[in-house]
């Protein structure tokens, strides 16, 4: 029977899981920019024009030369005499001259001859001059108060990004802002990595599918599709492969054909150590350099299997849903990332708290708790979720989880700690 007598820690764990995957080019394909939410570029994005395209106002006011304003004042104003407006969506039908000034709204065109846009609030109309010739129209004349520099309030041309710039790096995960962006420029498709596909495979015979009438000693499938939501959103394409018997030679056949057409196979249940779990033994059938790492210093989850098999990464998590859901975060999560070809992670969601209780630990173990966040009176508080193993409701009442690391025997009420949001 397999013990658990060499556990890693799960940083040194997931370094030596990522060392022993191999290189691979991902597989590309173009799709539309707005389907291309969380997706990962899988090429530089270069600007094809400059953005803006051209001199723009960046408030309401008066486009004009900076020079005619200097040593303007609320004792001894500039005037300027407004010459038109200009309209929103359409390039100025006139330039300015010296003395002028034109009505301008944020975002539109400055005209020939300005560099500033003096805003509404430091100007005022104080009466018109008659203009000569055939149409005989009266000019406006404006009062400045407030001097303004050449270059204020106004956007250049390429001052956003430059025609060719890079804008969005190879690897890059799409956000909204990404998406924005690249629909500035017109970049209406975008070649992005293939998301890889991931195997989920449920073990056990007392597991059930969910549309199943539970019987006595039967429990429903809770980590199909709590790993497969997680897997979804990290960017992978998960492939549900249903549930196995706990029959050794069964979960081989399953473990082998999904292994040929998945990128990633997650087997749940079946890794810890007593006689009827084989997890460990059916992976080790796939194939060459075979199991990493058997056993993790981490609760919950520490009977986690890494594995490659030839090429494939497989990761044995345990059934307890809750345990399956706090692994898939430390391991499934940064595999999806390097075969989706993430080159720059951000930071993970996290927000600062102040603990409500104390939260005891094992010294040289990692543990991560489940939290309850609400707000207190210098920010948030956060509540331990105290339950038994393999209740998914205790996350479900959760915000987050808090790392409590492993120099540590728990964590105090009152210290402030990170909070990862789920």
């Amino acid at each position: 029977m397999p013990e658990f007598l060499k556990l890693l820690p799960p940083e040194q764990a997931l370094i030596l899981l990522l060392d022993s995957l191999p290189d691979r080019p991902v597989t590309v394909e173009t799709i539309p920019t707005p389907e291309a939410l969380r997706r990962v570029t899988a090429e530089d994005v270069l600007a094809p024009q400059p953005l803006p395209a051209f001199v723009r106002a960046t408030v309401d006011g008066y486009a004009l030369r900076a020079r005619d304003t200097f040593g303007a004042s609320d004792s001894s104003p500039a005037y300027l005499t407004q010459v038109g407006e200009i309209p929103m969506g359409a390039a100025p039908a006139f330039a300015l001259r010296a003395g002028q000034a034109a009505l301008i709204h944020t975002g539109g065109m400055l005209p020939d001859g300005t560099d500033a846009v003096v805003m509404l609030e430091f100007s005022s109309p104080v009466g018109s001059t008659p203009e000569s010739g055939d149409k005989a129209a009266a000019r406006q004349e404006i009062e400045i108060v407030r001097p303004v520099a050449e270059g204020e309030n106004i956007l250049l041309v390429g001052e956003d990004v430059a025609e060719g710039q890079v804008t969005i790096p190879c690897g890059t995960r799409l956000r909204p802002e990404e998406i924005g962006g690249a629909m500035a420029l017109g970049l209406t498709s975008l070649r992005v990595a293939v998301r890889p596909k991931v195997g989920i495979l449920s073990s056990g015979d007392e597991i059930i599918p969910p549309d199943r009438a539970l019987l006595p000693a039967q429990v429903r499938d809770v980590n199909t599709y709590s790993l497969a939501a997680l897997v979804t959103e990290a960017g992978g394409d998960p492939v549900l492969l249903g549930i196995v018997p706990d029959r050794l030679a069964v979960l081989k056949k399953a473990a082998s054909k999904a292994k040929h057409e998945c990128d990633l196979l997650v087997i749940t249940a079946g890794s810890s150590a007593s006689s009827r779990d084989m997890t460990a033994e059916a992976i080790a059938s796939l194939g060459g350099p075979g199991v990493l790492v058997h056993g993790v210093n981490v609760r919950p989850g520490k009977p986690t299997i890494l594995a490659v098999c030839e090429g494939t990464p497989v990761i044995g998590l345990p059934g307890n849903p809750v345990s399956a859901l706090v692994i898939a975060r430390l391991f499934v999560l940064p595999v999806i990332e390097r075969l989706s070809g993430l080159r720059f992670r951000r930071p993970r969601p996290c927000v600062s708290a102040r603990l409500a209780l104390n939260v005891s630990s094992q010294a040289g173990r990692e543990d991560w708790v489940a939290v309850q966040l609400s707000p207190g009176e210098n920010g948030w508080q956060a509540e331990p979720v105290f339950a038994k193993s393999n209740l998914i409701f205790s996350l479900v009442r959760s915000d987050g989880l808090i790392r409590v690391p492993p120099d540590a025997t728990g964590l105090s009420a009152g210290e402030i700690v990170t909070v990862f949001l789920t």
